[in-house]
């Protein structure tokens, strides 16, 4: 039965890492004002959603059984509060502040509407470190199941695809950002020049 428990942990932390992965990689291109004939921009959007929601599905089982098994010892509480785990303190650790900041970008998600869009954007970057907490909490607590040339294989396609969605997040342009530059700039060019035609009036 531990073993069952073991593998099932092992199983749903890989497709959770995946799912995070490509979360991720959906929530970039959508910043990115990624879109295609066959990929509109809300078809971007409702799948970062949905694959956001299913993450807590597998989250559940994974959290689920490594704390039922009786080998690791973690409690609920170490799922949660950080570092808080007698069990590999670190790797846990990791483990909840990832599930802490995906708690915390879901539930702002969800509450987007109620929320100011400063706070929710704060909030939607800081989730961002959800994904290499993840990642390093996987990588550390996976044991001899870590060099296994498909587990390597899977954890490559997370990262490169995860960089790639950044790559194309840091040189997209669209034109709402360059109005809002130049609106910025605008806006700041005129509080300079009424603060230097106020200076000069002194």
């Amino acid at each position: 039965m531990s073993h069952a428990l073991w593998y099932a942990s092992r199983a749903t932390g890989l497709v959770c890492l995946l799912l995070l992965s490509a979360s991720v990689v959906l929530g970039l291109l959508g910043a990115g004002r990624f879109s295609t004939a066959s990929w509109p921009r809300f078809v971007v959007g409702a799948l970062h959603r949905n694959v956001s929601l299913l993450i807590v599905v597998f989250l559940a089982v994974h959290i689920s059984t490594a704390i039922i098994d009786p080998y690791a010892g973690i409690g609920w509480i170490s799922a949660v509060v950080p570092f808080s785990s007698s069990y590999h303190p670190l790797w846990i650790g990791l483990g909840a502040v990832a599930f802490d900041l995906l708690l915390a970008l879901i539930v702002t998600s969800l509450l987007r509407t109620r929320l100011s869009l400063r706070l929710w954007r704060a909030v939607h970057w800081t989730a961002y470190a959800c994904w290499p907490a993840a990642l390093v909490h996987g990588i550390g607590i996976g044991g001899t199941d870590r060099t296994q040339p498909w587990v390597l294989a899977l954890d490559l396609v997370a990262v490169g695809s995860v960089l790639v969605a950044l790559g194309f997040r840091l040189v997209a342009s669209h034109p709402d950002t360059a109005a809002r530059g130049t609106q910025a700039a605008t806006t700041a060019g005129s509080k300079a020049g009424t603060r230097a035609g106020t200076s000069w009036r002194s």
